[in-house]
């Protein structure tokens, strides 16, 4: 009888020690799906995944269960993806996060850039261009409202003394773009690369400017992941920052190799992904102080144009802590 007593309390003492491991232990584990582009603004990205680093490194850590991705035709629908909790990271243009988080209380932040300007705007081949007044009573194709191509091909129309009303601006993802100016049912295309350097190459259209020109050094695409994800997750969005900012130094120093990545994973070929890294104005980093002023300009712009109900401050856009922990800034 003692010793029946002497083993149940031996037992429950350790189904309570194996129940504390379960409160205390451990956090709970999650899948990590990355949004991204198939553009060449996302090299890092792209790089990344082709050496086996997302799926290596982060499914190394014992709070990762899976690590997948997931492609996104724009910036706007990608942004509700992150907002809801779909994806968990997003590579994504830095101005359509700003609608999500000033129209629906989203708590999104930036951790790190991705790249700067990269976009160019095409007119058919035998359209004489003189000016943005041009535009006037034309169509032009561009990513939906909110994204970053919308954001600055409206304010560069307006400072160039353009009647935005006068424009008609139609959001289509790249593909729809590039057959509507084929067809001639739009009368120019403002995209990001390579969509420019796949229609020079098809006789389709010409560049009459890019982005850089518009706006010099513009910030454009960043990487984002949640405040609640930061707050569940640290480790992980950790590592993320860590991965991208190793993955865009690679892509900087071996383009052709990271071009040669990129085709693999998108389909485009590497003789057109190889002309658009040739042919654009972008520059890929990862420094998120670089861009902070663009991207509360692209706040105020799009307040002003009427797509959020307030502007944001540089706060409610970033947390570049974890950039600033791993690159050892002061």
């Amino acid at each position: 009888m003692k010793k029946m007593v002497i083993l149940s309390i031996f037992m429950l003492l350790i189904a309570a020690i194996a129940f504390s491991g379960c409160l205390g232990g451990d956090k709970e584990s999650t899948n990590v799906t990355i949004g991204f582009q198939p553009s060449t603004h996302q090299m890092a990205y792209t790089s990344a995944k082709a050496m086996g680093w997302w799926a290596d490194n982060l499914t190394q850590m014992p709070d990762v269960k899976n690590v997948s991705d997931k492609s996104f035709p724009s910036g706007p629908s990608e942004a509700v993806s992150l907002a809801s909790g779909a994806i968990q990271v997003a590579y994504i243009g830095a101005a359509p996060l700003i609608p999500a988080i000033a129209q629906n209380n989203s708590d999104l932040k930036i951790v790190a850039a991705v790249q700067i300007n990269g976009s160019s705007l095409i007119v058919p081949t035998n359209m004489t261009y003189t000016g943005p007044k041009d535009f006037e009573g034309k169509k032009i194709a561009t990513f939906p409202p909110g994204s970053i191509q919308d954001t600055l091909l409206k304010q560069w129309l307006v400072d160039s003394g353009v009647d935005l009303s006068k424009v008609d601006i139609k959001g289509m993802d790249s593909g729809e773009a590039q057959t509507s100016l084929k067809s001639g049912a739009v009368d120019a295309v403002f995209l990001p690369h390579p969509a420019p350097s796949i229609i020079v190459t098809a006789g389709d259209g010409k560049v009459i400017m890019t982005s850089g020109e518009m706006s010099a050094d513009h910030a454009c695409c960043v990487l984002a992941v949640s405040q609640k994800f930061i707050d569940e997750h640290p480790d992980i969005v950790r590592e993320i920052v860590k991965i991208h900012v190793d993955a865009t130094k690679y892509t900087q120093e071996n383009p052709e190799t990271a071009a040669k990545y990129y085709a693999g994973i998108t389909g485009v070929s590497e003789e057109i992904v190889l002309q658009s890294v040739s042919d654009w104005d972008g520059q890929w980093i990862s420094n998120p102080h670089i861009i902070e002023d663009y991207v509360v300009a692209y706040a105020r712009s799009q307040y002003e144009q009427g797509l959020t109900p307030r502007p944001l401050t540089k706060g409610e856009l970033f947390d570049t802590s974890f950039y600033d922990e791993y690159v050892g800034a002061p």
